[in-house]
């Protein structure tokens, strides 16, 4: 990874069924157990941060694969699923302009397989044994 610096801070108010904060230099989250785990769930857990982290990385890939070639997008979003079982599964949409060339809307759909591969957070977590997929979809506006 790069050699920035990241500073994050976390702060707990109480005991397991409070909450606290989690702070960054561009972001603010309240934090909290799951219900499930005896916590108040009034707060991201430490496996939707996870998620979100991987969620966040792979649409940052993809984003700068689609401007690096020159794809004409007109939208971009991604929804992210996982399960207990620790398998996360990116859902990725990209419209196109709709003079978008045969030839560009193939790329895109390449990209959407390259971005899994050149994510670095993904790359960490599969090393860790969790379990990443891609299902996406490419259209024109």
């Amino acid at each position: 990874m790069d050699n920035q610096k990241t500073n994050v801070n976390a702060v707990w108010n109480g005991g397991i069924a409070d909450n606290g904060t989690l702070k960054s230099e561009h972001f603010d989250i309240q934090i909290a157990l799951s219900k499930s785990s005896g916590g108040s769930g009034n707060g991201a857990d430490p496996k939707v941060l996870l998620v979100s982290s991987a969620t966040t990385c792979y649409i940052e890939t993809l984003i700068f694969m689609l401007e690096s070639r020159g794809l004409p997008v007109d939208e971009l979003t991604v929804n992210t699923d996982t399960t207990d079982g620790f398998t996360i599964t990116h859902y990725p949409k990209i419209v196109l302009s709709a003079d978008a060339t045969e030839a560009q809307i193939e790329s895109a759909q390449r990209i959407i397989e390259g971005a899994d591969r050149g994510c670095k957070v993904g790359n960490l977590l599969r090393k860790a044994g969790i379990i990443i997929s891609v299902q996406g979809e490419v259209s024109i506006k």
